[in-house]
């Protein structure tokens, strides 16, 4: 049986993220809206349609959600680091927290978030934003996907890659498996087919998916 198709708005679709998923899912026959910079529409793979706008502000691009089922929000800074606080709030936040205010009159039925893996020792105010953002989904009322990674391996993101055999060291032993498995490293492919599942799983209320189930790409699994 041929999956469902939804229409999908995405904001952040331009970004590493967004490319193959935005092409994944007009590859499977799903209607895509892409949230756009001025000038960056040719960014986005054939076959989305751009809306322009400024994610920080809602105003200007609620009105092009609707009809749209999902939501898709994926918006962020870009190479995340300590030194980047006022910029998370000023994108991550504004973003995220506008974005739900766009989404909710706009009848879309299912709110897909891009938080980060929590709790963790470092980057103390990027997780915070995040949170902040995962605990206004929860109260919005509407029906969410959560997705939490912690660092996703791609082009230009492999340095982790020589983390590897850390990883593999600290998931045996029993003091550090559960950290080492929820702040595990995730690829690129993982995260564009979870995405891709959540797309064409709705949730009803709020789901979580973290670092073990995007491995899978799967989020019913």
């Amino acid at each position: 049986m041929a999956a469902p198709t939804f229409s999908v708005f995405v904001a952040g679709g331009t970004g590493h993220l967004g490319v193959p998923l935005l092409r994944e899912l007009v590859k499977r026959g799903h209607t895509v809206r892409a949230l756009v910079r001025p000038g960056s529409e040719k960014k986005l793979p054939s076959g989305c349609e751009p809306i322009q706008g400024d994610a920080t502000d809602p105003v200007t691009y609620a009105g092009s959600i609707r009809p749209s089922h999902t939501f898709v929000q994926l918006v962020g800074v870009s190479h995340p680091n300590p030194r980047k606080a006022a910029e998370f709030q000023a994108i991550d936040r504004a973003s995220a927290l506008g974005a739900m205010e766009a989404a909710k009159p706009s009848g879309v039925q299912h709110f897909i978030y891009l938080s980060v893996a929590q709790p963790a020792p470092v980057m103390k105010s990027y997780i915070s934003v995040r949170a902040e953002g995962e605990a206004a989904l929860r109260s919005s009322g509407m029906n969410v996907t959560i997705v939490r990674p912690w660092y996703v391996l791609g082009p230009g993101h492999r340095w982790p890659y020589v983390l590897l055999p850390m990883y593999w060291l600290f998931e045996r032993i029993p003091s550090t498996r559960d950290g080492a498995r929820r702040l595990g490293l995730v690829t690129l492919d993982q995260m564009t087919r979870t995405l891709v599942s959540a797309i064409e799983n709705p949730s009803i209320g709020a789901r979580l998916v973290e670092v073990p189930q995007i491995r899978i790409g799967n989020v019913l699994a």
